[in-house]
């Protein structure tokens, strides 16, 4: 990667035109063991099939998809899932931090969550709740970027290759 990372919130058609793109960055990620609610093989019409529900979702309002791009290719996301209960208007969950393994450690990451939290505000929510595989470096990042740990629940889910891994849940106050 030579050039600069650009961040930023996608529209409901831009979501729906990148749906390609975001299919291969889940692909490399499940590939490369992320336990992100995929198993091995993850069939590519898969992976297509999600990401045109999360276009519909941000077309419907009940999402915000957020993309990096380096070097004029998608290298990275993360969604807000800002449909909750009606007790619930000031919370969204946050859903599928991707970065493809080529474009790790650059702070593609870090910089996905930091304008989640700017679209967070600007949606009017105060708290952000996530879970990740305990023990995973993106365990580590959120801690870093001042979420609060709930807890763990072992066995929670499975690795893509089909062992059970335990799932750490985090929190956020904006």
């Amino acid at each position: 990667m030579t050039q600069e990372v650009v961040v930023r919130r996608v529209s409901a058609n831009e979501a729906a035109a990148c749906v390609e793109a975001l299919a291969d960055v889940l692909i490399d990620c499940v590939e490369g063991g992320a336990s992100v609610s995929f198993m091995l093989p993850l069939p590519r019409e898969k992976a297509v099939a999600f990401w045109r529900k999360v276009a519909d979702g941000v077309a419907r309002g009940e999402r915000v998809l957020l993309v990096a791009e380096a070097d004029g290719q998608l290298v990275g996301t993360v969604q807000m899932i800002t449909a909750m209960p009606d007790n619930q208007p000031h919370r969204a969950d946050v859903a599928k931090m991707l970065v493809h393994r080529k474009a790790r450690r650059c702070g593609i990451a870090q910089r996905l969550m930091a304008a989640l939290d700017d679209e967070a505000r600007k949606e009017g929510k105060t708290v952000l709740v996530l879970d990740t595989v305990t023990g995973s470096q993106a365990e580590r990042l959120y801690e870093r970027a001042g979420w609060q740990r709930v807890g763990i629940v072992p066995k929670y889910a499975l690795m893509p290759t089909g062992e059970f891994c335990g799932t750490t849940f985090f929190f956020k106050h904006l």
